[in-house]
């Protein structure tokens, strides 16, 4: 793999030179960017993706939503639909994207919707939901609209000042993207994280930018659509573990007895028929423990007493009251 990657590395200096270009014109105001009358709040990363946006978006949902009316939007990557969705009982998965339905089934009490065109989908959810505060899903890269507040995730184990731009690397800009961050979050840093290995973590940002670190909470139980068990009683247990997120290991790792069955896709995975008729033959006897975002899409194609999904949650390591103050005193001093 390394060695196809140096030889994409000419395409990479073009890449790295196409996006520098595009942020120049925006920076420069000759692109410009669109702003609205409401706080609007972006969560991405400079990575191709397993940086955990989508626990750190209902991170400040959870934190906002009983004193704000709280839109979430994104673009529904990999759905079915095209243009403006927004959520409701009749919409599934496949029409919104797995990530934007957990949240909606997690969330009802909130707008949540997808658009390809972020500035189109901000001006739907304003005359449809009048929102508060709208949260933008994987924007960090979206220059078309400028957001009041931007955090900036990166995963402990694949920082972005350690990495190169697509396709030499994983980058989807050139690191000096860094430069647009309020706030920064080191994800899935190890839960016994020590203020020495913090001290380690170099990401050259402007002196001015807070850091913060969080670690992966699982909860204590596994849930299928009718009841929930413990995870120390099945750890030990013979079951089918399926993954289709983008960095599996920590979830795998976690559940895994050593006997179990793994089965790993690709990030977003859309299930075929032979997948599912392989997953439920080998499931026959066991249970099937699987990520919350695949359980939207294989809810209902799985017999359901057999398929349970682990919850996942951003748990800070330190200053979470400083993380929440900086949020909630910038969307206050926005709406005054």
């Amino acid at each position: 793999m390394m060695v196809i990657r140096k030889l994409l590395f000419p395409l990479g200096v073009v890449y790295w030179l196409v996006t520098f270009i595009r942020n120049w014109l925006y920076d420069l105001g000759i692109f410009t960017s669109k702003s609205y009358d409401l706080p609007i709040i972006a969560i991405g990363n400079l990575s191709a993706g397993g940086t955990g946006k989508t626990p750190q978006t209902e991170y400040i949902i959870r934190l906002l939503k009983n004193t704000y009316k709280i839109a979430v939007l994104s673009r529904g990557y990999k759905r079915n639909s095209k243009g403006f969705v927004l959520a409701n009982d009749l919409v599934s998965a496949t029409e919104l994207g797995d990530e934007s339905f957990q949240m909606y089934s997690k969330f009802p009490e909130i707008s949540v919707a997808v658009c390809e065109d972020r500035q189109t989908g901000i001006e739907n959810l304003i005359s449809k939901s009048n929102p508060d505060i709208i949260l933008l899903d994987d924007a960090f890269q979206h220059r078309k609209v400028k957001a009041g507040f931007y955090i900036l995730l990166t995963s402990y184990d694949d920082l972005f000042s350690d990495d190169y731009i697509l396709p030499f690397g994983n980058l989807r800009e050139s690191a000096i993207g860094k430069k647009r961050a309020d706030v920064v979050v080191v994800t899935k840093c190890p839960q016994n994280i020590t203020e020495k290995n913090k001290d380690e973590v170099k990401l050259k940002l402007n002196v001015n930018v807070p850091v913060f670190f969080t670690s992966i909470d699982y909860d204590s139980n596994v849930f299928s659509t009718e009841n929930s068990i413990s995870v120390s009683d099945i750890i030990s247990k013979e079951k089918i573990i399926v993954a289709g997120i983008a960095k599996p290991k920590y979830f795998i790792d976690y559940l895994n007895s050593g006997t179990d069955k793994v089965m790993i896709y690709p990030d977003h995975h859309n299930f075929s028929e032979a997948e599912i008729s392989e997953i439920s033959e080998l499931s026959k006897d066991k249970i099937i423990v699987t990520t919350e975002k695949d359980f939207m899409r294989l809810n209902g194609k799985i017999y359901s007493s057999n398929l349970f999904y682990l919850p996942i949650q951003t748990k800070f390591n330190s200053d979470k009251e400083q993380f929440d103050s900086l949020v909630t005193n910038w969307v206050k001093s926005y709406t005054k």
